[in-house]
């Protein structure tokens, strides 16, 4: 099957899906304070029409004459961008993916040699539609659908998990646990949360000398403190813990995250490349990855598309300064179908258009890089936020955290 078929049996499905949804979904999730006009039929018809235009072209790419450079807010096409802010302040997203959090790094020094490093969240505020800071957690998942996060304390690894309400910004609830945590993800549905237990903090960070001659803190290679994972029912809080035995390729930390079905788990591990993946059954025995995600690389966040259809590869070319492409495969056979803008895929927006990070500087200068908005097909990007300074700067640097709404 060609990427052409891909994109218009994925439209098929699209269309299909449209109903149950309804007019102004994202905007009864979100509650933001800018109310987006009621689609009527023409406006769909339209954007359907731009939709074929665009799948005709696939998998042709354009000349690369067509980045859209607002100024400002953006805010159309389900779209809301702010490429005059970084790190933004208000809401960023994109058809069924948001940007519901992103956090910064900084070093707290234990010994001359060794820290812990600790993340400062802003969290997204459903009300007002901008991301307000909230430094009680040292770790937050946001469940799809953006009501609910699962949070942890300072001080890694901690003894229970709370269920924020990101509307009014309280704990809901409490899961106590026997063993210590350090790691959330929600599964795909975000019925059920994977919790990765620790014996000690797996954020330990110590002195690097940098290419300049200096000292700067980095990653600690040392033996993982991993011991298993929970997977909790969210609905009832009930759950099991399940023991993981470490070996020389399991990382500091190791965090365990679902498969897209939820049947089996996954961890990024040392081996032939950075984004080995490690599967495991839900016993904690090591296993074959599934058929659709075989292919795939746990440092590249998009991985499937919604549909299933398509995987998301990390970068394969730069043809020029700040305009890069990553490869688009077919998930069971990891034969390249097409490649799209981006170095860097987060996130699929639906089954043809992702969030990507994209450089803006020249290989000989320092990596710095925008979020922006790339589509299977064509060569255009749109800018969501404005230029991250320092993308690999740990003190300088602010993280994504994309969830569907």
């Amino acid at each position: 099957m060609n990427v052409e078929e891909l994109v218009r049996d994925s439209l098929r499905e699209l269309a299909a899906e449209q109903t149950p949804a309804g007019p102004g979904f994202a905007d009864r999730v979100l509650a933001v304070r800018r109310r987006r006009r009621t689609r009527r039929l023409a406006s769909m018809a339209a954007a359907t029409a731009a939709v074929v235009a665009v799948a005709v072209a696939v998998p042709l790419l354009d000349s690369g004459k067509s980045d859209v450079r607002p100024s400002g807010i953006l805010q159309q096409d389900g779209i809301t961008g702010h490429p005059d802010q970084s790190p933004p302040r208000e809401l960023i997203a994109a058809g069924q993916t948001a940007l519901a959090a992103y956090y910064t790094w900084r070093t707290v020094p234990q010994t001359g040699e060794k820290g812990i490093g600790v993340r400062t969240y802003r969290l997204l505020d459903p009300g007002t539609g901008t991301y307000v800071k909230d430094s009680r957690w040292s770790f937050v998942a946001v469940a799809p659908g953006l009501r609910t996060a699962a949070v942890l304390e300072q001080n890694l690894p901690v003894r229970r998990i709370g269920l924020l309400d990101l509307a009014t910004r309280k704990v809901e609830r409490w899961i106590p646990v026997g063993h210590a945590v350090a790691g959330l993800a929600f599964s795909y549905d975000g019925t059920r949360l994977l919790a990765t237990t620790y014996t000690g903090n797996p954020d330990v960070r110590s002195r690097v000398q940098n290419v300049e001659g200096g000292w700067d803190w980095g990653p600690a290679f040392e033996a993982s403190s991993r011991t298993g994972f929970y997977d909790f029912a969210v609905a009832s809080g009930k759950g099991t813990w399940t023991a993981v035995a470490n070996d020389r390729d399991t990382l500091a930390r190791a965090d365990f995250s679902y498969s897209r079905t939820g049947r089996q788990v996954y961890a990024r591990v040392l081996g032939d490349h950075d984004g080995t993946q490690q599967f495991y059954d839900l016993d904690g025995d090591k296993t074959a990855a599934p058929a659709d995600e075989k292919y795939l690389r746990a440092d590249v966040d998009a991985r499937l598309s919604p549909n299933g259809r398509l995987a998301a590869l990390g970068l394969t070319k730069e043809v020029a300064p700040g305009k890069s492409y990553s490869s688009i495969r077919d998930p069971r056979t990891g034969k390249e179908i097409t490649k799209v803008r981006g170095a860097d895929l987060l996130a699929w927006v639906d089954d043809r258009r992702l969030v990507a990070w994209e450089r803006v500087t020249g290989l000989d200068e320092p990596y710095r890089a925008r979020l922006v908005l790339v589509t299977i097909g064509s060569d255009r990007i749109v800018p969501l936020s404005g230029v991250q300074r320092e993308i690999y700067d740990a003190l300088k640097a602010w993280v994504p955290v994309f969830v569907r709404r």
